[in-house]
């Protein structure tokens, strides 16, 4: 009874390490835990799958930063794309939509503008790293959907983004 057990914690750690990156919460997996916890493996185990909307945000990243001012894509944002090609290439059934952001310096004009720039440059490259463009769709908000909302440059890096929305 007691090696039947241990072995069935034993598998159930095992099976949750694999998903750990998708699995942000510990979920009690005795059995003892109720209806609750049940819901939370079930859920813990939908994150975990490979191909799903979690995988993409968790594993790969669904955001690219830019330099202020700035369209074009950085190293660190390039290496971000060639994954999110990659992901996107092996699970052809998505559509993805590329928003661009701005922080708040500047016209409201300028910045849609400087967010359609901004997706503009993230579709090319996904297209080049060969997603097929007709599943790409760009967006601009410009300054319009801060993430965070403070003012002052220690925050208007985040603001200067794409941010990729896979959809079902």
């Amino acid at each position: 009874m007691r090696l039947t057990i241990t072995s069935l914690l034993a598998a159930s750690a095992l099976a949750l390490t694999a998903c750990g990156s998708c699995v942000d919460e510990c979920v009690d997996v005795s059995g003892q835990g109720g209806p609750l916890a049940a819901a939370e493996a079930e859920l813990a185990a939908e994150a975990c799958v490979p191909g799903s909307v979690a995988d993409f945000v968790d594993n790969v990243g669904d955001r690219v930063f830019f330099d202020f001012d700035r369209s074009a894509v950085r190293p660190d944002g390039l290496e971000t794309l060639q994954r999110q090609a990659a992901w996107l290439n092996t699970y052809a059934n998505y559509v993805v939509t590329i928003d661009g952001h701005c922080d708040n310096r500047g016209t409201v004009e300028y910045n849609l503008a400087l967010g359609e720039r901004r997706a503009n440059a993230a579709r090319e490259k996904l297209i080049a790293f060969g997603v097929d463009p007709a599943r790409i769709r760009v967006v601009s908000y410009g300054k319009n959907r801060p993430v965070v909302e403070q003012d002052g440059s220690e925050w208007a890096w985040q603001q200067n983004r794409v941010a990729i929305t896979v959809l079902d």
